[in-house]
């Protein structure tokens, strides 16, 4: 009887084992397909070609095809203020074939602004953060101050006569502006514009006294010129490329110390092993001294942190933009 009974424990230790080495088996094989990449990599850009966000995607893209082993192709689908590119990424299958390149804009102002076709928050996932673009503010020909007391002190001085230019509505050059309206007690002219090149060419002929904008290589020959002034910017430090500009957090402007963070976004219910995968070679690339370079040349400041850290910051962004926004009474054109 003893005999019988082992030999019956036996063959069920023997089956459970085979069961058990099977399942196994079949997680590892499911893990494996969810960190599989694909073949061809599809990086969405929501802004036009030869921009800076295309021409940064187009680095990367480069550089993760030749780490990956894969081919990336950069799309650009314009408009919206890059609202059109992410809801196409957030309405992508989520197997890792689709990403987005974009500011954080679309995800942390645009909703805020005007109705979203997607959830910032739900149907789109942070991947990894690529860069900061600083903001800066300049001082036009048409403006005497030399630094950002002088101009606060004019501004106060006269309610309304210092001419502001941004990007446009609910841009971030407008959130900073309105940031400093409420912390300094500043009364100043907004003027929008849409979009960038109109507003340079109107601020190198004296059209306004102040613009902020974000910083680019562009700027920074004008600066360099004498053409425009910087009195201070948005950033988390100073830049490389303007040693002697202070952040508006170091002149006491904490609120108002803003810039653009751009990073890579997926489709929710992307594999979490998927979006592990991307940041660490994302990081990796931005580890490289050819992209480095390239980045710093154009004042954009490289960024690495986890998945995790950058889909916290993208959540707090949002509730603070959504505060200024409503109580500066910010509306879209």
């Amino acid at each position: 009887m003893e005999k019988g009974i082992f030999k019956m424990n036996l063959a069920f230790t023997r089956r459970d084992l085979a069961i058990t080495a099977l399942a196994a088996s079949a997680l590892w094989s499911a893990r494996a397909r969810a960190q599989a990449l694909p073949k061809v990599l599809r990086i969405v850009v929501p802004y036009p070609p030869g921009g800076v966000s295309d021409n940064v995607a187009r680095a990367l893209g480069e550089k993760l095809a030749a780490q990956l082993g894969t081919t990336v192709i950069i799309e650009n689908r314009a408009g919206a203020s890059g609202s059109i590119g992410m809801d196409a990424v957030a309405k992508s299958a989520p197997d890792g074939a689709t990403l987005c390149f974009s500011a954080t804009s679309p995800l942390v102002l645009n909703p805020h602004l005007a109705k979203s076709p997607f959830d910032p928050l739900k149907d789109i996932v942070p991947v990894a953060s690529v860069m900061y673009s600083p903001v800066l503010l300049l001082a036009t020909p048409a403006e005497a101050a030399r630094d950002f007391k002088a101009l606060l002190a004019e501004a106060k001085a006269k309610p309304g006569a210092i001419r502001w230019a941004t990007s446009g509505l609910g841009s971030l050059g407008h959130i900073v502006l309105a940031q400093l309206r409420a912390s300094a007690g500043i009364d100043v002219t907004h003027v929008p514009y849409k979009g960038g090149g109109q507003q340079l060419t109107d601020a190198l002929s004296g059209q306004f006294e102040i613009l902020s904008t974000n910083a680019g290589p562009t700027l920074t020959a004008h600066i360099q010129s004498g053409k425009l002034r910087a009195l201070a910017a948005g950033a988390p430090a100073r830049l490389d490329s303007l040693p002697a500009v202070p952040t508006l957090g170091e002149l006491g402007f904490e609120t108002a110390n803003l810039s653009s963070l751009f990073g890579v976004f997926a489709p929710a219910r992307i594999p979490g092993a998927l979006v592990d995968r991307y940041n660490a070679e994302i990081n990796k690339a931005l580890e490289s001294p050819e992209l480095r370079a390239k980045l710093l040349a154009a004042d954009n400041v490289p960024t690495t942190r986890g998945a995790g850290d950058f889909a916290k910051a993208i959540a707090a962004e949002y509730e603070s933009n959504g505060r200024i926004i409503k109580a500066a009474n910010i509306k879209a054109e």
